[in-house]
């Protein structure tokens, strides 16, 4: 049988404080279902995780394409792994929430898990969206407009949100489904479908 992912490409977008299971997690299910992914940040070679295990900084990740070369039209997915410090500096960053933005636009699927939801509230993308998240930023989804429950995985015409990282393995059940099926019409929405 033929992987579930074979033939997509997915981009996995961090800035330096990620949290390292986060990303390794979903990426070795991502390769493992066929996917191919990259490593797109604004921060150029190497991008630093943080390990939440030992409260201090993890590994060090190779950066296949720097931010300002990445485009959304060279992907079949996101992935934005959560760590306090990452979404936080691509909260402010431009070029990464007109990259999210983007894939919302095109109805490509998004998955975001722990603090990695944050960045969609300011890429304008949150609004009437039923998802999930660290409970810290709980109030900023609802503020933003977003329905938030407290479940370990939320679908919602192709966005995938978890919790912590405890949740990985149904984030991760989920994430490649959502991949898999493609273009998701829901995820493009009046509110937020901006000229690129």
């Amino acid at each position: 049988m033929e992987p579930k992912l074979q033939g997509k490409k997915v981009a996995i977008l961090v800035a330096d404080g990620f949290e390292q299971e986060e990303l390794a997690g979903p990426q070795e299910a991502l390769e493992n279902a066929g996917a191919e992914t990259e490593i797109v940040s604004p921060v150029e070679k190497k991008v630093r995780a943080w390990d939440g295990d030992d409260m201090d900084w993890g590994s060090k990740f190779k950066v296949d394409v720097p931010l300002s070369e990445a485009r959304a039209g060279n992907y079949d997915a996101l992935v934005l792994p959560g760590g306090v410090m990452n979404p936080d500096k691509l909260r402010i960053e431009p070029q990464a929430l007109q990259f999210i933005r983007s894939f919302f636009n095109a109805g490509k699927p998004v998955a975001a898990i722990c603090h990695g939801p944050w960045t969609l509230i300011d890429a304008g993308v949150a609004k009437g969206r039923r998802m999930t998240s660290y409970p810290s930023i709980k109030t900023d989804l609802i503020n933003a407009g977003a329905q938030w429950v407290d479940e370990e995985v939320v679908v919602d015409n192709g966005l995938v949100t978890s919790r912590r990282p405890s949740d990985i393995p149904a984030f991760n059940r989920k994430m490649i489904e959502e991949f898999s099926e493609g273009i998701h019409e829901g995820q493009r929405r009046r509110e937020y479908v901006r000229a690129e």
